[in-house]
């Protein structure tokens, strides 16, 4: 079993990947594992919901519903959700509560999506996770059924990683912020 360390330095973003996805079970199996992120009062902020198939068409129809883009614009922003066999949106769904601000919900919530991405690659999937300017589009949210106040944080697109293996580590990262109060 890798540490910690060791999965965080091994993960890649995946841009692209094969038509393989984990299972239900085995998601379900990550998740478990993603959700044990800190999670003040124990309020469980988020929720995850797999898009698979025709659902994946759906997200696309509804990404072009959000731009108003018309003709080829429109049809490779359509396609983009079917880069992946799997498409998991994370959704932020804040809960009210005297010692937990949504602030600080929102950081679990994100959480666990960070962990379930290192999850996933540690298995041996290709994952990245996308955004995008109509991430918080009605059109979008109508499409996932988010309830009024949920927000969508992005989604996790999950595939088989492709026979060249992982994605070359970039050559170099900057130095980390740092900074220290005495």
């Amino acid at each position: 079993m890798a540490s910690v360390r060791e999965a965080a330095l091994a993960r890649r973003s995946a841009p692209k990947v094969t038509d393989a996805s984990p299972s239900d079970a085995e998601l379900l199996e990550l998740l478990g594992v993603a959700e044990r992120v800190a999670d003040h009062a124990a309020l469980r902020p988020w929720r995850t919901i797999a898009l698979r198939g025709a659902a994946r068409e759906r997200l696309g129809a509804a990404l072009v519903a959000a731009s108003g883009f018309e003709g080829e614009a429109s049809k490779k922003l359509a396609a983009k959700p079917l880069r992946a066999p799997l498409v998991i949106a994370l959704v932020f769904t804040p809960r009210w509560h005297p010692k937990a601000p949504e602030w600080e919900q929102l950081v679990a919530a994100a959480g666990v999506g960070h962990l379930l991405s290192l999850l996933l690659d540690e298995a041996g999937w290709g994952v990245m996770w996308r955004t995008g300017p109509f991430t918080r589009h009605p059109a979008v949210a109508e499409m996932h059924e988010l309830a009024p106040g949920e927000q969508l944080l992005g989604w996790l697109y999950v595939g088989g990683r492709p026979e060249r293996g992982r994605p070359a580590r970039p050559a170099e990262r900057p130095a980390p912020r740092f900074g220290s109060l005495s």
